[in-house]
């Protein structure tokens, strides 16, 4: 550790410059995977807007419980299936997954298929269920 502590001293030019292009890139990131909404947020777009939920999940997972009226579309098909959510393209689109991971990725493929407004539950199904809100079981 003093050894760190002494190589950041000695070139402190290269440590802020690392430090400045790592937090480029984390905004950056963040911003590419579009806004985030937390789970009592999604309520209140479901609610006030009759915003429509698109779960990522597979097929298995959904079953398992998904949140009311969502549209099951798995990740690696929603290049494919988009056209699906055509009726829903002047509402607000939320993407949902199991935990927040890959709903980035779903919400960049639909808004290059088109689709603005969409954003994605911070947490996935983990943090609704961790908010105390209903999950539908088929």
């Amino acid at each position: 550790m003093d050894r760190f502590i002494e190589f950041a001293v000695n070139h402190y030019v290269l440590v802020s410059l690392f430090v400045a292009f790592l937090l480029a890139i984390l905004v950056l990131e963040s911003r590419r995977g579009g806004q985030k909404i937390s789970a009592q947020g999604a309520v209140s777009l479901i609610n006030r807007d009759e915003a429509v939920v698109v779960d990522i999940r597979d097929r298995k997972e959904f079953g398992e419980g998904r949140i009311a009226g969502s549209v099951n579309i798995p990740l690696n098909a929603i290049k494919s299936r988009a056209s699906e959510l055509k009726k829903f393209k002047d509402k607000q689109i939320i993407v949902a997954d199991k935990m927040g991971q890959h709903s980035a990725m779903a919400v960049k493929q639909l808004k290059a298929e088109g689709y603005e407004n969409v954003v994605r539950l911070n947490g996935g199904i983990a943090d609704w269920k961790g908010s105390n809100l209903p999950l539908v079981k088929k």
